[in-house]
């Protein structure tokens, strides 16, 4: 399974939304970790019918709440068998899976993947009011809002941070990453656009002034001997420098949930610039 952001494409206009059905749904399947998360948030527990295989792993923000509910595969004949009122997805099942709920006469609410702050807080007030939970949503994105703009500063001055993941990946300008580290009062010593190998050979002459390590916790946060992660070059950074550590689940799927990352971040950069 990846945990990419980048798994599929946005769409906002796969089948009706919860709130143009005569009848609340109280049957909600959902069929990926990212889509758990707004189930789990937005919608009554009892009315959740199943959720995704991946939704108690340490990778889901909510797996908490996820204990003890009934999980389901997502293919079309073991979710179809439930009998649901309605799918709420991201990236799970088959890629037309969407399109046959519908013709199957469930209808589907699709998450999109946000590439930056704003568009988390139009996923949250969107699929939040398709649950038929506007106002918890506003209240979501009220908070989520307020604990930002706590953060907020000037850039000038801003230390340097190099996003580091155990897969030896990087984040740079266009990326969720990169707005997030923005929010953060952080520079981003990637300066390339998108993601990228870590930049080992720079790294051997020039260095952040921090790192944010992302996805070290938990049973997916090995280094392997292929990554770039492993390298001794990688691993002084890990060791010599501030580290702001992340924890996967706040940043591997776009909700409201990631202003945790952006304050961790901010607590660090604070350090780093001996505050």
């Amino acid at each position: 399974m990846t945990l990419s952001l980048l798994a599929c494409s946005r769409s906002k206009d796969e089948g009706p939304s919860a709130l143009q059905r005569s009848d609340a749904p109280t049957r909600i399947v959902s069929l990926d970790y990212c889509a758990d998360q707004y189930v789990l948030e937005f919608a009554d527990r009892d009315d959740i019918l199943a959720l995704s295989i991946d939704a108690d792993k340490r990778f889901s923000y909510l797996r908490d709440k996820a204990k003890g509910l009934q999980k389901v595969r997502p293919r079309s004949a073991d979710v179809l068998a439930l009998q649901p009122d309605l799918i709420v997805r991201s990236y799970g099942g088959e890629p037309n899976i969407a399109g046959f709920m519908q013709r199957a006469g469930v209808p589907v609410v699709q998450v999109g993947f946000p590439q930056n702050i704003a568009e988390v807080r139009e996923e949250v007030l969107r699929i939040g009011s398709a649950l038929g939970q506007g106002e918890k949503a506003r209240q979501t994105v009220d908070d989520m809002d307020r604990r930002l703009a706590a953060l907020a500063g000037s850039q000038e001055g801003a230390p340097d941070a190099l996003y580091m993941t155990p897969g030896g990946v990087t984040a740079g300008e266009g990326t969720l990453v990169h707005e997030l580290m923005k929010a953060a009062g952080l520079g981003n010593f990637q300066t390339s656009a998108g993601w990228h190998p870590i930049p080992l050979e720079r790294l051997a002459y020039e260095r952040p002034d921090l790192v944010v390590a992302a996805f070290f916790q938990g049973e997916h946060s090995a280094v392997h001997n292929w990554s770039a992660t492993r390298h001794r070059v990688a691993q002084a950074q890990l060791s010599d420098l501030p580290v702001a550590a992340v924890d996967g689940a706040w940043t591997s799927c776009g909700g409201w949930f990631l202003v945790e990352a952006v304050e961790v971040m901010a607590k660090t950069a604070k350090s780093a610039r001996g505050e």
